[in-house]
């Protein structure tokens, strides 16, 4: 009986729950009818959609409504654009009149309208109009003056070598061939072109690079780079010459960022073996730049052999207890002296979980708080790394050799020509991250003693994707220091080794005195005798 009337109370509320929700779609259905457009939608539920009249009702009621978007837009774009119009007069006036004032580079109040190619054409051709083509410039002095480079076919001859380039050379560099081809491409083209033979009383030549004789070349930074090139003509004295432009276009931005170098940390890895005179004087350096100025670096040593090595651990010792400075790792090999394995090895000492920034640096380095800052900011970890050009200091001794002593090194560190050179034959101090060392493949481990190492992990980076920053560095020296080169050496490197040893003594015009100096001397003791 109980479970009759249970199974009847079921029913009823199941009953009670349909209806229930039977009522509320039915309100729902109420509550969403559009109230706009009644009449229209009464006339679709007595007529019936499928008829002809609710289509055509419903088409008008889509047609109204898009109308009524569209004229909405309208004047949306029209409000837009006259608040467009009014924000650029008052930019304009603004521009004027910090042009006015002197305050703003001239140019730049154009930096927002929208470049036509009349817009192009007309700087294009004020590019050529203030560049030295058709017309020179007055120059303050000779050292002003823009060399040119000649080339032919197969040379380039330049003023601007550097100890990497030769005075005449094939271009290493595929755009600067490019180049070159391209300026004789474009002229062969125009002369053997139509108009180039539109009067009928001279003989046609078909020009071939074979009547190339020489092109001139230069670059004006601000402007563009102008090439002159000479063709034979039909006789010995006839000649044909072209001058084309390539004019410079205003400056694109690329990007603009924040770079936060705080939580940065370099590792300084320095191989070592002996020389315990010439650490010392790193530490002084590093304990200056490193621990009181930066702090955010790490020195790991790595040496080898036990030669000396007890006075490099005092050097560390000391310097932990004068300045409570730590972070220090001295990794000792009982190895025969490899650069390359050295540094591979204080690289993948590293046990940290962070990605670390590696400055490969040796003994002899002096670097500055400004060189650790563009350290931190031209290495990328999977994007570029840097490779300094450091200013290699001329013997100090024959620098100075008319002053009774010596001045202090900070005083010697001065980027002249009579004081040092770019070493920019040299890649052994570099920053990267240790990632991009690892992912590289490292040093090369069979090189063994000095050279040649950096130079194989340098090329390994051109041949890769990376991004290879290469500049001069005004923070980065290297100091004077006797070389000896071995005579074990393998003649290819004891031929580098001797190169280097003569190019660190002196610059040319002071060996220059010291090789002529009887005749100096003698000059100067007949003028005396004379006076």
């Amino acid at each position: 009986m109980l479970k009759r009337w249970l199974l009847a109370l079921v029913a009823r509320v199941r009953f009670v729950v349909v209806l229930i929700c039977c009522s509320l779609s039915l309100f729902y259905l109420l509550a969403c009818k559009p109230a706009a457009h009644h009449s229209q939608q009464s006339l679709l539920w007595s007529v019936g959609i499928t008829s002809k009249e609710g289509y055509m009702a419903l088409l008008q009621e889509r047609e109204d409504s898009h109308r009524h978007y569209i004229n909405s837009l309208t004047k949306q774009i029209a409000q837009l654009k006259e608040a467009l119009q009014e924000r650029s007069q008052q930019l304009q006036l603004s521009l004027e009149k910090a042009k006015a004032k002197g305050i703003l580079p001239l140019g730049l109040d154009s930096l927002h309208k929208i470049p036509t190619q009349s817009d192009l054409k007309e700087f294009f051709r004020s590019q050529l109009n203030q560049a030295e083509v058709n017309s020179g410039t007055k120059l303050p002095s000779e050292y002003a003056v823009i060399p040119f480079d000649t080339f032919t076919l197969r040379r380039v001859y330049q003023l601007e070598t550097g100890l990497t380039r030769h005075p005449e050379e094939r271009p290493a560099r595929k755009d600067r061939r490019d180049e070159l081809i391209g300026s004789l491409e474009t002229a062969l083209h125009i002369l053997n072109g139509p108009q180039q033979h539109s009067d009928t009383t001279r003989r046609k030549h078909t020009y071939s690079p074979s009547d190339f004789i020489e092109g001139l070349t230069r670059t004006e930074r601000d402007r563009g780079t102008v090439y002159e090139l000479l063709f034979k003509g039909e006789g010995p004295r006839d000649f044909t010459q072209l001058v084309f432009f390539r004019p410079f276009g205003p400056l694109m931005k690329v990007k603009s960022e924040r770079v936060d170098t705080r939580a940065m940390l370099i590792n300084i890895i320095v191989p070592l073996s002996r020389r315990a005179d010439a650490f010392r004087q790193f530490i002084s350096n590093f304990r200056e730049v490193c621990v009181r100025q930066d702090s955010r670096v790490h020195l790991t040593v790595v040496y080898f052999g036990r030669d000396q090595i007890n006075q490099v651990k005092a050097l560390l010792d000391q310097t932990t207890r004068e300045t409570r400075f730590r972070n220090f790792t001295l990794i000792q090999l009982n190895e025969e002296f490899s650069r390359g394995r050295g540094l591979d090895v204080g690289a993948r000492a590293w046990r940290r979980s962070q990605n670390v920034l590696l400055f490969f640096c040796d003994v002899d380095i002096h670097f500055t708080s400004d060189f650790l800052t563009s350290c931190r900011l031209n290495a990328e970890p999977g994007k570029k790394v840097y490779y300094p050009v450091l200013f290699s200091q001329y013997n100090p001794s024959l620098i100075y050799n008319n002053q009774t002593n010596l001045p202090p090194v900070q005083q010697q560190l001065v980027i002249k020509k009579d004081t040092g050179f770019w070493r920019d034959f040299g890649f052994g101090m570099t920053c990267q991250y240790r990632s991009d060392f690892i992912n590289i493949g490292g040093f090369d481990r069979n090189i063994k003693g000095w050279g040649l190492e950096d130079v194989h992990l340098y090329r390994k980076y051109l041949h890769s994707k990376l991004v290879v920053i290469r500049s001069p560095s005004r923070g980065l020296f290297h100091l004077w220091h006797e070389k000896h080169c071995a005579d074990e050496l393998p003649p290819d490197k004891y031929k580098m080794c001797m190169q280097t040893k003569a190019m660190s003594e002196a610059s040319h015009g002071h060996l220059g005195e010291l090789f002529f100096k009887k005749e100096i001397e003698g000059h100067l003791s007949s003028q005396k005798r004379r006076n």
